[in-house]
């Protein structure tokens, strides 16, 4: 069982390295959000559900209103509870239909890299990028390495990189992924700035 430090809390931490689908669901949870809670929120979600590992199956028949007021909290586990409620469902539903119910099963008979990357793109809320992010992180830190994943991942691949969740390991980690994050929004609105000119 990996030891991951993304939530940089133990118990959230804990339960990311033995339950796949808690990592899944932090990884979607990880928008517009802070990146500790996002990974933290599958703890909290276990916890208000009375589990010690979550459950896809549970989850994409829960009813949708119970589950929106379970991710309202306090303390929410989300910026957006009642849109990343559905769009978990819709994560565990996909699930549950397609791979047993098991997160797990996405990369457990998987050839290669490009064909991980493009099942992890077919979930709800995982684009491009994300799936990227996420296939690195299964590299990086939880033993999944088919052929050819760091070139499917691309530049969240790279080893010694400070990218993305992907390269987080403690805290100081932590803090060199956030200042590249800001960088690249600096360089981005600095590009703007000069397409406007």
């Amino acid at each position: 069982m990996p030891t991951l430090r993304i939530a940089q809390d133990p118990a959230a931490d804990e339960l990311l390295g033995r339950d796949p689908l808690a990592l899944l669901i932090g990884m979607l949870l990880d928008q517009q959000f802070p990146m500790e809670r996002a990974f933290g929120a599958p703890r909290l979600l276990a916890d208000r559900l009375g589990v010690d590992a979550l459950d896809a199956a549970q989850l994409a028949g829960a009813d949708a209103d119970e589950l929106t007021r379970v991710f309202q909290g306090p303390p929410a586990l989300h910026r957006y509870p009642g849109s990343m409620a559905g769009r978990t469902q819709e994560l565990c539903r996909l699930l549950v239909e397609r791979y047993d119910g098991r997160a797990e099963n996405l990369w457990a008979d998987v050839p290669d890299g490009a064909t991980l990357l493009r099942r992890l793109k077919e979930l709800p809320g995982f684009g491009a990028q994300k799936a990227a992010i996420f296939l690195a992180l299964l590299g990086k830190q939880y033993a999944v390495t088919p052929a050819g994943w760091q070139e499917a991942a691309g530049a969240y691949g790279e080893q010694d990189s400070r990218r993305s969740v992907a390269d987080i390991s403690g805290p100081e980690s932590l803090a060199e992924v956030r200042r590249f994050k800001q960088e690249q929004k600096q360089a981005a609105k600095a590009a703007k700035q000069a397409d406007r000119a």
